[in-house]
C-alpha cells in the first residue's frame, strides 16, 4: 500500500491526511449527494471508534487509508455519474477497486476494499471476511443508529456523536440513500435482485410506501 499509515487520532472528526485519502475525497464529493457524502465520512469516523473499542491498532490490525477508502467509497454505486447497471454494492466495489489500482494501491489491498464494500449489506458474511470487512460493516451500521446491528452503538459517546454530526450533518440520510437505491432499482431490474437490499427496498416501497429500515430508523439512536 502506498503512503504512510497515520496513527488514529483522539479527535473524532480528523480524517487521514494522506494523498490517497485526498484523492478519494476528490472522487466522491462531486458525484454524491451531500447526505450520502456525509454518511460515507461518518461511517469511517464511527468505524475508527469501533476499532478502538475492539482493541484494534492502526498500522498493525488495519490500515487507516484502506479503512477510509472503503468507508468513503462504500456508496459509490449510487453516485450520479455511475452506469447503474448492477446492484449498488457491487458497482461501488468495482469502481472503488479500479480507482485504487489506478492510484498504485496493490491489487491485494484493492481486493480487500472490494470485499468490504460489496459485502457491507451482507450480515453474517462480512464478519467472516477479515478485519476491514468487519470495520466497514460496523461503521455503516453504527451510522444507522442500531437497526443494522446494535453490537457497538455504545462505542460512540454522546460528545463524540455531537462532534461528528456537527461536522457532517445527517440531512435525512436514510430517506436520501433509500431514494437513490430505489430509483436505480426502478430503472433497471438488474440493479434489484430479489432478497438483496435493493430488491427488498423496491418491494417494500411499492407495497408499504416506505421501507422497514426507514421505519425503524426513526426510533434509532440518531432518529433518522
Amino acid at each position: 500500500m502506498t503512503g504512510r499509515t497515520h496513527e488514529a487520532t483522539a479527535d473524532p472528526i480528523t480524517l487521514p491526511g494522506t494523498p490517497l485519502a485526498e484523492a478519494v475525497l476528490n472522487l466522491i464529493r462531486p458525484v454524491e449527494t451531500p447526505s450520502v457524502f456525509n454518511h460515507s465520512i461518518r461511517s469511517y469516523l464511527f468505524a475508527r471508534l469501533v476499532a478502538g473499542r475492539l482493541g484494534l491498532t492502526v498500522g498493525h490490525d488495519y490500515h487507516d487509508d484502506l479503512l477510509f477508502a472503503a468507508c468513503a467509497m462504500h456508496d459509490l454505486g449510487v453516485a450520479s455519474d455511475g452506469p447503474h447497471s448492477q446492484r449498488f454494492e457491487v458497482e461501488g466495489a468495482d469502481r472503488a477497486a479500479a480507482f485504487l489500482i489506478d492510484h498504485a494501491v496493490p491489487a491485494a489491498d484493492a481486493d480487500q476494499v472490494w470485499q468490504a464494500i460489496a459485502l457491507h449489506t451482507s450480515p453474517g458474511i462480512a464478519e467472516r471476511r477479515g478485519t476491514l470487512c468487519v470495520l466497514v460493516r460496523e461503521g455503516v451500521a453504527l451510522d444507522f443508529g442500531g437497526p443494522l446491528g446494535a453490537d457497538h452503538v455504545d462505542a460512540v459517546t454522546d460528545e463524540q456523536a455531537d462532534a461528528v454530526h456537527a461536522a457532517y450533518p445527517r440531512l435525512d440520510m436514510v430517506r436520501s440513500l433509500t431514494d437513490a437505491i430505489v430509483a436505480q432499482a426502478v430503472r433497471n431490474p438488474k440493479n434489484a435482485p430479489r432478497y438483496a437490499i435493493p430488491g427488498e427496498f423496491l418491494r417494500e416501497r411499492e407495497t408499504f410506501g416506505r421501507t422497514r429500515l426507514e421505519h425503524v430508523c426513526r426510533s434509532s439512536r440518531w432518529g433518522n
